[in-house]
């Protein structure tokens, strides 16, 4: 098994009987070697963040979750958080965001443009949640724009019951748990306009709160897919379909 953003090659030799896995939570943008042909003419499965590959390894949260669960009422004057630390831009998500900060007021708890400092003691995950509740908005800003790049960052705040304001995947409606969930940097011509957006949904609360409308209906078939896929471990699913494939030769 091969954990391909950290190797430079593939070995040259392999031996008799082996099944090669390329493994790679990474979008392809920022490690092109996922689309090599010659590298992947060499593996024999893929385990990646693709839904068409041999084994998805979505980035649904572990164990779990009540999707539907109602929003808690937000703090006035927590309008839109973010939290970005790596340096990894290739989406531009950082010129983005700071533009967007000069027509909107947004609490920034990452390394990226940081103005706030995140709540002690931080616990991780439970943390990043408690905080995201009390916002209205969450600015879900991937590093880069790839199909089937969806992180977390998109459905954390669908979890914490914050509206996910989302630049990436251009097939991010495939991932939504439901209509009407999440609004897209995309649709929007400028940051400033987007700007403008959230600040007409934070003065209107009907057309606020129907972006929570879906949590009060059925999850999408789709969507309940991915969560009955993720249910089990990535490595648990790779073992079977090894299993699979070593009896099929």
């Amino acid at each position: 098994m091969f954990h391909l953003p950290a190797l430079s090659r593939l070995p040259r030799v392999k031996r008799k009987g082996q099944l090669w896995v390329g493994w790679c939570n990474e979008s392809e943008v920022n490690y092109p070697m996922l689309r090599d042909p010659v590298t992947l003419g060499r593996l024999d499965l893929m385990m990646t963040y693709r839904l068409a590959s041999d084994v998805p390894a979505i980035y649904l949260p572990e164990g779990q979750v009540d999707w539907q669960l109602p929003p808690e009422e937000k703090k006035p004057e927590h309008l839109a958080a973010v939290l970005i630390s790596s340096s990894n831009d290739r989406s531009r998500r950082i010129a983005y965001l700071k533009e967007l900060m000069n027509h909107v007021e947004v609490h920034s708890y990452g390394k990226a443009l940081n103005n706030r400092s995140m709540p002690l003691p931080d616990r991780g995950r439970s943390t990043k949640l408690g905080l995201l509740r009390s916002y209205k908005f969450t600015l879900a800003f991937e590093n880069s724009i790839c199909a089937d790049y969806v992180t977390e960052k998109f459905f954390d705040p669908l979890v914490a019951g914050s509206v996910p304001v989302y630049l990436g995947a251009p097939n991010i409606e495939e991932f939504a748990p439901g209509d009407h969930c999440y609004i897209n940097v995309a649709n929007f011509p400028s940051p400033q306009r987007l700007a403008e957006y959230l600040l007409h949904l934070n003065n209107d609360h009907a057309a606020y709160a129907e972006y929570f409308a879906w949590k009060r209906k059925p999850l999408r078939p789709g969507f309940l897919r991915l969560v009955e896929l993720a249910s089990t471990p990535s490595g648990i699913r790779l073992c079977h379909k090894l299993q699979s494939v070593a009896c099929s030769k």
